[in-house]
């Protein structure tokens, strides 16, 4: 069963996010600092893939684009966008390039594929309209299809993560002058157009009604006492012909008394339609311009989660004429409809589902009279025994059986739940999505169900993944390449980072683990901690998580918390919510309260000695050297002083404790000890970090590889050090961001290079190097680069006495290189402060910057790219001429 998406914020999050959207780099409160070994950046190629688990969300949204056959698009509420590939039957992400600063925009309310240009596609984003989001909404616009994206920011907030998401398209383009769109906005906020293809936006104020439905008003925190405001447009493409804008546009609105509004005028003035029912909010409208048909899909709430009754209804164009066509009696109803569409090659044909039907499942219904008569995908033949117009055929995801065994009427795997997208193709009527609550589930022969055979549905989800990852773990041997701790649907042993594991963890299943560990040097040993209606918070498994057993809960245990094994798994330390630290010997058949450290701490283990924890909390450090019996406050100062941190203990060295954490308003970076917590250092060079993790060390190196995501350099990005610190590589690139990846991170001990990076919707992320097992740092060939160059020099963001830059150095000639120098002179004083990509040298106003060792080689025809941070006053123009060498260079 799906939860409610609110994944915790953290205020490190929240304060880097607020300082970034306003224009100004976050503040860092002035704080004594260690001195810390210098650092440098360098950057390094990576390749990222998905540790395959295929799906894992909600998928709210599916639109097939209507002049262009196999041109799909599907929508996440927290995971980002995605587009179908119809050579492989899989899905490529399309928002990856979301950074920390706006990790909000990974969320999308609506998606619009443009049925005139079908290379643009449009998408609504923003994740949350109360506080958790700090950020506006925007558009995005694409003219490639989602590969790359400009953007038009709002004066409000999206949320593709808030009650009634489902719902919908609320983005829609004019099938006759594509330069035209409209967006449904929440929050009282009214119907939006823009007239220049996505650029700009401006409300349309004559709109009569921004909608009042509200889930629940007496939520204090405005999550479910939002507006649910404008849910979806839709364009009568047969009242128009050629450029013209077209004339008859509908809305419908979330207000169970005036749910649908028209204009007949191309948008100029707008009306109730009469005769509408009401006491229903209509989460589609859905148009058969050939038949002169509406279709609504109507339910008392505004979902994806309720919805206890729901009417179907078809209100003929040209007459004004409302039939209500509910495939089911009124009273027979417990859900709510919706995922309705027609088949644009039989428009006759119209599907609807029972969204909201959750048990013993959910339900789709189809006509082929244009709603005078309905079939079901399955019914009943002698209660609870049932019969199915389908088959499903999960091999490709198996875990999608969940392990359940459920009696009649329930089967396994289900249909479905939250039903809220589903899409028969255009062009091809045997084709049919729909998204669930944790997959795309689709069929390639839907004709069977009219012709009395069966038709087969399977996942059709390869690509999408949506997982939002709690905690990460890479034993140094054993078959799991990686254990992970997944909100939703509990988490995986990953034998093979390619292949779909055959199912999560059971025995129990978590709804979401919040927490996992393995023994150091027993990693048979597995702990999990997570959260569960009923039954144990704790299990654990002695074959390296393949199998699993409950533990028993400390009385008060209310959720998972955080749980660490002793180095050798004779002992376990647990944090769980609703009770105290406590700690067990042996699998936790019997739990004693812990002394010394308060309630909600985060608990870690030491790696060697099987006796020693740690604690963190509220920016205390604590020690326990008996097993988690009794812990110490560290006399450490200088910490986070929030709970926003994030620390573990190295493998192989006693007492050796990175602590990663803050917020933007006081302690926020990287912190090592070496005794235990006892002391710590902070490292000067990094200015904020939110997690730490250990691979393999590099060739000749004699420390672990670390790895971070953090901000260096003044760079947001996920690094690597193979010098404790020393310095630091840059190993992901602006394409590959993930918006949020603050939960967790961890290297392969067994893999140089390859690290694990936790994402708050976009699965687990795993990279791998170009780099076969070297170390980190600059220090380029000398170069002697000859022939023809180009310039491109970019500010990508200025504030008070500050700016960054992005350059871009072409080859144009005929010639490779084998080195580069470029420089240049400022004519304002500016300074370089930091750069990346490069060695950057400066005296007074010229610059000169040279390649590191990964980029020397510059192939004619090819470009490198490199930025950096400086400080201006005054002005701060663009230099105007550029030398590689002694060769000027164009500038474009």
């Amino acid at each position: 069963m799906r939860r409610t998406r609110i994944t915790p914020v953290l205020t490190a999050v929240l304060g880097l996010a607020a300082g970034l959207l306003a224009g100004t780099p976050p503040a860092l409160a002035a704080q004594p600092v260690e001195k810390g070994p210098a650092v440098s950046i360098a950057a390094d190629t990576y390749t990222w893939k998905n540790a395959r688990i295929d799906g894992g969300g909600f998928v709210p949204g599916i639109v097939f684009n209507r002049s262009e056959r196999n041109l799909a698009y599907a929508r996440t509420d927290i995971g980002g966008a995605y587009r179908w590939q119809e050579a492989s039957k899989s899905w490529t992400p399309l928002l990856d390039s979301v950074g920390w600063d706006r990790w909000g925009h990974t969320g999308v309310v609506s998606l619009a594929s443009d049925p005139v240009a079908p290379s643009k596609v449009y998408a609504a984003v923003g994740t949350y309209t109360n506080s958790w989001d700090p950020g506006n909404g925007a558009v995005l616009r694409s003219s490639d299809r989602g590969a790359t994206w400009l953007k038009a920011d709002l004066p409000f907030k999206l949320g593709g993560n808030m009650p009634g998401r489902g719902m919908g398209e609320r983005l829609a383009v004019d099938p006759h002058r594509n330069s035209v769109l409209y967006l449904g906005a929440p929050s009282g906020k009214g119907l939006w157009r823009s007239t220049d293809s996505g650029a700009s936006w401006a409300q349309v104020t004559n709109f009569p009604n921004v909608g009042n439905y509200v889930q629940d008003a007496t939520d204090t925190s405005g999550y479910a006492s939002d507006n649910q405001g404008i849910a979806w447009v839709t364009f009568d493409e047969s009242s128009s012909t050629g450029t013209d804008a077209t004339k008859t546009i509908y809305v419908g609105v979330a207000d169970k008394d005036n749910a649908v509004y028209r204009s007949t005028d191309a948008g100029a003035t707008w009306s109730r339609i009469a005769g509408q029912p009401t006491g229903y909010l209509a989460h589609k409208g859905v148009l058969d311009a050939t038949n002169g048909y509406l279709y609504l899909a109507y339910s008392d709430k505004g979902g994806p989660y309720d919805g206890g009754k729901g009417r179907i209804w078809r209100y003929t164009t040209a007459t004004g004429a409302w039939t209500d066509i509910s495939p089911v009696a009124e009273a027979d109803t417990y859900y709510g409809f919706s995922g309705l569409t027609v088949d644009r090659q039989k428009p006759g044909t119209v599907m609807a589902t029972a969204y909201s039907s959750w048990w013993p499942d959910t339900q789709i219904f189809r006509s082929t009279d244009s709603g005078g008569t309905w079939t079901k995908a399955w019914d009943y033949t002698s209660y609870p025994n049932r019969s199915n117009r389908f088959t499903m055929d999960v091999s490709s995801s198996p875990w999608l059986t969940w392990g359940a065994n459920p009696s009649p009427p329930e089967q396994t795997p289900k249909l479905g739940w939250m039903t809220e997208a589903l899409e028969i193709d255009p062009f091809n009527s045997a084709r049919m999505m729909y998204g669930t609550g944790a997959t795309i589930y689709g069929t390639d022969n839907l004709g069977q169900w009219d012709s009395g055979g069966q038709f087969t549905i399977k996942p059709m989800v390869q690509g999408l993944e949506e997982t939002a990852v709690n905690d990460l773990a890479a034993p140094p041997s054993g078959g799991a390449q990686l254990l992970s701790a997944l909100g939703d649907i509990g988490g995986f042993r990953h034998t093979d980072l390619t292949k779909v594991p055959s199912m999560m963890f059971t025995s129990p299943n978590f709804t979401s683990t919040t927490s996992l560990d393995f023994a150091e040097s027993n990693p048979g040993i597995v702990v999990r901690a997570g959260n569960l209606d009923s039954g144990p918070h704790v299990a654990f498994s002695t074959d390296n998580g393949a199998n699993w057993f409950a533990g028993t809960d400390p009385s008060g245990v209310s959720g998972g918390g955080t749980v660490a094994s002793a180095s050798d798994g004779s002992r376990f330390v647990w944090s769980p919510e609703g009770a105290g630290v406590h700690h067990a010997t042996g699998f936790g058949t019997s739990w004693s309260a812990s002394s010394g450290i308060p309630a909600g701490a985060v608990v870690e283990s030491d790696r060697v000695d099987p006796k020693t924890f740690y604690g963190f909390k509220s920016g205390k450090f604590y020690v326990s050297s008996d097993g988690g019996a009794t812990f110490t406050a560290s006399s450490a100062t200088g910490l986070p002083s929030g709970d926003s941190v994030r620390f573990k203990a190295l493998p192989g060295t006693k007492g050796d404790v990175w602590l990663a954490g803050g917020a933007s308003d006081g302690a926020y970076g990287l912190w090592h000890s070496t005794d235990s917590g006892a002391t710590f250092t902070k490292l000067s060079g990094v200015e904020q970090a939110d997690t730490i993790g250990f691979g393999k060390a590099a060739t000749g190196a004699s420390y672990q590889t670390l790895y971070t995501s953090a901000k260096i350099g003044g760079v947001r990005g996920i690094f690597r050090s193979t010098d404790k610190g020393a310095t630091w590589t840059r190993i992901n690139d602006d394409a590959h961001q993930w918006g949020w990846t603050g939960a967790a991170i961890t290297g392969d001990p067994r893999v140089y290079g390859r690290v694990y990076v936790s994402t708050n919707g976009r699965g687990v992320i795993y990279g791998d190097s170009s780099d076969a097992g070297g170390g980190d740092g600059g220090g380029g060939t000398d170069p002697t680069p000859t022939g023809a160059c180009a310039v491109t020099y970019k500010i990508t963001n200025q504030w008070s006495g500050g700016f960054q830059a992005d350059v871009q150095l072409a080859n144009t000639g005929t010639t490779a290189w084998t080195g580069w120098s470029l420089g240049w002179s400022f004519a304002d004083g500016q300074s370089v402060t930091q750069a990346w990509n490069a060695e950057s040298a400066q005296s007074g106003a010229a610059v000169t910057t040279k390649n590191v060792s990964w980029n020397a080689n510059v192939s004619a025809g090819s470009s490198v790219g490199f930025g950096f941070t400086g400080s201006w006053s005054g002005s701060n123009s663009k230099p105007t001429a550029f030398k590689l060498g002694d060769q000027s260079c164009s500038v474009t």
